[in-house]
C-alpha cells in the first residue's frame, strides 16, 4: 500500500531552464577567461561538488576571479528563483495527495541556489519532507539519499512511490531501496536520458497522472 510519493524536481515539477542555463555558462566562461569548451569540461568533471557544495567553491573550480564570485552565485540564486515555477497540475496535486493523508517528498539533486531560492517560490510548503542535495551532502542514484528522505517521511521505502524524469540513474536508485520507480514524460517527447529510454515500468505523461497510482 503506498503511503507516500516522494518527487524528482527538475524537468519533472519544474522546467529546467535550458536557455538562460546556457547563457550562464557563457558568462562564467568570459569571466573565467576560459573556452566554454573548458568550462564544460570543468562542469562535467565537478558536478557531483557542484551538487553538494557551496556554489562558491564550484566557481572557484571553474576558474572564476575570487573578486566575481559574490555575484555570480547572487545571478545564480535569482535565475533559479525566477525559474522555479511548477507546471501545470502540479500544486493541485500536491494538494490532494495531501488531503488523501498521503505523505508528500521531494528529493533533488540541485546547486545550493536551489534551497535558498526555494522559500520565495509556489512550492516551499507543498512538502512534508524536502531532500537537496547540496544541504545534505547525498546524491541520486546513492541509496542513502532515498532511505534519508523516507526515513524523514517517517515511511517505509516499500510503500513510497518515487516520480521522476531518470536523471542520475534516480529511478534505478529508488527501486534498489524498494521504492517504486514512475517515468514521467510529458507528451510527444522521448526520455531525456539513455538509463530509461527503454523504460518498462510505471510511466505517466503528467503530474496529476500519479494520483490515479496511489
Amino acid at each position: 500500500m503506498i503511503r507516500a510519493v516522494i518527487f524528482d524536481l527538475w524537468e519533472t515539477l519544474v522546467d529546467w531552464p535550458a536557455d538562460e542555463a546556457n547563457a550562464l555558462r557563457r558568462t562564467l566562461a568570459e569571466r573565467a577567461g576560459l573556452p566554454l569548451e573548458e568550462v564544460d569540461r570543468r562542469l562535467g568533471e565537478y558536478y557531483l561538488a557542484s551538487q553538494t557544495r557551496p556554489l562558491a567553491e564550484v566557481y572557484r573550480l571553474l576558474g572564476v576571479p575570487e573578486h566575481e564570485i559574490e555575484a555570480h552565485v547572487g545571478a545564480r540564486v535569482e535565475l533559479t528563483r525566477r525559474m522555479l515555477r511548477p507546471r501545470a497540475g502540479v500544486i493541485e496535486t500536491l494538494a490532494e495527495l495531501r488531503r488523501r493523508c498521503l505523505r508528500v517528498g521531494l528529493i533533488s539533486m540541485c546547486s545550493e541556489d536551489v534551497p535558498v531560492a526555494w522559500p520565495e517560490t509556489e512550492l516551499a510548503g507543498l512538502f512534508d519532507v524536502e531532500t537537496f542535495s547540496s544541504r545534505c551532502g547525498l546524491a541520486k542514484p546513492d541509496a542513502a539519499i532515498y532511505l534519508h528522505t523516507s526515513d524523514a517521511l517517517g515511511v517505509e521505502p516499500t510503500a513510497c512511490l518515487f516520480v521522476g524524469d531518470g536523471a542520475n540513474d534516480e529511478l534505478a536508485g529508488a527501486e534498489r531501496v524498494g521504492m517504486t520507480p514512475v517515468l514521467v514524460t510529458p507528451p510527444g517527447r522521448e526520455p531525456l536520458w539513455t538509463e530509461v529510454r527503454g523504460w518498462r515500468g510505471l510511466r505517466v505523461r503528467s503530474i496529476p497522472e500519479v494520483l490515479a497510482l496511489c
